[in-house]
């Protein structure tokens, strides 16, 4: 499959009263991803942040929001294995925290294919406030999806901006690029845009930016959000002259649609103005890439 359609998520943290309003939430999302004809649907970076809400005792503590929210982890994992099954789509589960041991938490995105597999991305590159305020570690390693889409990698928010990971997923063999967001300043929200939006130029791939939007004052992990969705691909070839093709209303909740062709990805990999991907190993300095993990999905 060459040609198809994808949705971007900007979603609004809520304040849920019940795992029940979780799931309907969810529910109603994908649902109206699949209604729009999105083989795949991409949820943004902590969006899974929401569910501390479910206890009230935590849920203004960041320490005990991690706690509460990662212990979910099985239940809304269970939940987007059975969507993406009931409605024959790939979805990227909103990152989470997921504990390791001891005080341990990564920020981990999930892929689930329609047949029932699924595999993990652990941000690798951590802001300062996870670093200095909310004690979010680094995890690793990059993974390489292949998928019956297609090769897919994800960088999760700050880690788009970082372009040696990006490259070394392109030189695995990544052709579309999901990059899940949570940015609480249009600061913010600009630095990853212009990060994906530089990683599909340089990689000549697929970037998919799906943010958080709205505020959510009772959450000290995710009380603003800034942000709008992108599909973005190289400004070469048959995509659009500044590689824009699609983009979202800032702060709205919202699905973005794009219909996407790979087609038209490989024949500018091989016959654009320019060939950023061949061309990479020649410029001075060009430093080793990371390792890559591939996980089959298909």
């Amino acid at each position: 499959m060459s040609r198809f359609t994808v949705a971007a998520a900007q979603y609004p943290i809520d304040r849920l009263g019940s795992w029940a309003d979780y799931v309907a939430k969810l529910e109603r999302w994908v649902g109206e991803a699949a209604a729009g004809g999105a083989a795949l649907a991409v949820f943004p970076e902590y969006g899974a942040m929401e569910l501390a809400a479910l206890d009230p005792a935590t849920m203004g503590d960041l320490a005990g929001s991690l706690a509460s929210v990662a212990a979910l982890a099985p239940q809304v994992d269970a939940l987007h294995a059975a969507l993406a099954a009931r409605h024959g789509i790939h979805l990227l589960a909103a990152t989470m925290p997921v504990h390791l041991g001891g005080m341990h938490y990564v920020n981990r995105a999930r892929l689930f294919a329609p047949n029932g597999r699924m595999g993990w991305q652990d941000k690798l590159v951590m802001t300062r406030f996870e670093r200095e305020q909310w004690h979010v570690a680094a995890g690793g390693p990059l993974h390489l999806f292949q998928t019956a889409l297609g090769p897919i990698g994800v960088t999760i928010c700050y880690d788009s901006e970082f372009p040696l990971l990006a490259r070394a997923l392109v030189e695995a063999g990544a052709e579309i690029l999901l990059v899940p967001s949570c940015t609480d300043s249009l600061q913010g929200y600009w630095r990853v845009r212009i990060g994906a939006q530089a990683r599909a130029l340089e990689g000549q791939m697929i970037a998919i930016q799906a943010p958080t939007v709205g505020k959510a004052a009772w959450s000290p992990a995710v009380d603003v959000n800034r942000g709008a969705a992108g599909v973005y691909g190289p400004p070469d070839g048959d995509f659009p002259t500044d590689g824009v093709i699609a983009a979202g209303v800032e702060g709205a909740p919202q699905w973005l649609f794009a219909e996407i062709d790979l087609a038209a990805l490989g024949a500018v990999r091989q016959t654009g103005a320019v060939r950023g991907v061949a061309h990479w190993p020649e410029q001075p300095g060009a430093a080793p890439l990371p390792p890559v993990r591939p996980i089959d999905l298909r």
